[in-house]
């Protein structure tokens, strides 16, 4: 019985001092992140939300700076931010389900579905991997004001792009040429299906599935305090000449050296228009980390990293990502940016972990910063 509880005793002493360990460990790495994202952003300006993540649990979350200048309202991790092109590879899980429902293939000439005045051999493939050919116009001035939303016409916006673009870039399969109007024809190849709005689609298979409210994840703004407002730097290139491509529309008023802008949704949702949280996408990337995923079979989820391939040579896209390396590890990622907001979502299979940065200001080098901030997590194994 003396010896059981010595052995007892010892165990728990052995445990507890893990526990502190680990605290410690944490500390070690969460101080010197948080010390980044205050170098990344100052308590005057435009803020950032950071947040790593395993498949069962948040690791870090932290927000810093402004969700408006003006009040000087700080930025929480509760604050919905536009995420741009992170909503493609929403797009691309989209399309996957269908495939696995046998609703469609992915070698399936697009022109089945919708018509667009290409090459009637173009594949949902080819758009996903932006092996296609199409064309990328600056898309800057595919943006309406929020509060004109009710009068605005996306088939008819869709079709006037499609017009004036429609001379391709090179002949489908043959090279890697990204394309916005490539993922805007998925979002309608979507809807033809499925005899629903792109964004009802994703709202009701891949928000709802995972529990993610209208509050923390959606294509349209809800609540207006709790959306963070976009800024462009005053003394910036984008400011200066980038508002001949941007809608003057859109612009606001300088609040001290940011210029606002206002709220606003691209014409096409399936190309850019998720409206959210860095938390709420992360919950998206744990199902993806996860062994059952929510959103997708096996199968379909290892056809999402699948690395594509031109002429036997393979390229850093798959089915919806992006492929990195950071200090020799593997990692998945997509990166938005426009008007007033820039961000990047990741995933690192190797290690187990994800992570998202989202801000509300423009010019943000999320690709460096990001990895400075990732590679603390990584290097201690978490």
């Amino acid at each position: 019985m003396n010896f059981l509880f010595k052995f007892v005793a010892t165990a728990f002493l052995i445990c507890n001092s893990t526990t502190l360990l680990s605290k410690e460990s944490m500390s070690s790495i969460q101080n010197p992140a948080i010390q980044l994202l205050n170098n990344f952003s100052d308590s005057q300006s435009p803020g950032i939300q950071y947040i790593v993540a395993n498949k069962n649990s948040i690791i870090f979350k932290h927000s810093v700076g402004l969700a408006d200048v003006e009040s000087s309202t700080p930025l929480s991790m509760s604050h919905t931010l536009a995420g741009f092109s992170m909503t493609k590879t929403l797009t691309a899980i989209a399309i996957l389900q269908l495939v696995e429902h046998d609703k469609l293939g992915l070698d399936t000439p697009v022109i089945k579905y919708v018509n667009h005045p290409y090459d009637s051999n173009i594949t949902i493939r080819q758009l996903i991997t932006h092996t296609a050919g199409l064309p990328n116009p600056i898309p800057l001035k595919w943006v309406h004001l929020a509060e004109n939303h009710h009068d605005f016409n996306e088939p008819e916006a869709l079709s006037h792009i499609l017009n004036n673009h429609n001379k391709m870039e090179s002949k489908p399969g043959a090279s890697y040429e990204y394309s916005n109007i490539g993922y805007w024809l998925l979002g309608s190849v979507i809807e033809s299906i499925t005899e629903k709005s792109y964004s009802n689609y994703v709202i009701e298979n891949i928000f709802k599935p995972l529990s993610l409210s209208p509050q923390e994840i959606n294509f349209q703004i809800l609540d207006e305090k709790k959306h963070a407002k976009g800024y462009l730097k005053k003394w910036s290139f984008m400011n200066l000449f980038g508002r001949f491509f941007i809608d003057n529309e859109i612009l606001g008023e300088y609040e001290q050296n940011w210029l606002h802008i206002k709220n606003n949704y691209l014409n096409g949702p399936s190309f850019g228009g998720v409206i959210g949280t860095s938390k709420a996408l992360v919950h998206i990337l744990q199902d993806l980390l996860r062994d059952q995923s929510a959103l997708l079979s096996p199968a379909s989820k290892k056809l999402l990293y699948e690395q594509h391939e031109i002429e036997g040579e393979k390229i850093d896209m798959t089915l919806g990502w992006h492929k990195g390396n950071l200090d020799g590890i593997s990692y998945y990622y997509k990166e938005g940016g426009g008007a007033g907001f820039h961000g990047e979502m990741r995933i690192y299979p190797d290690v187990g972990i994800v992570s998202v940065l989202m801000t509300n200001r423009t010019s943000f080098n999320s690709r460096n910063n990001m990895s400075e901030l990732d590679i603390l997590f990584i290097k201690h194994g978490i």
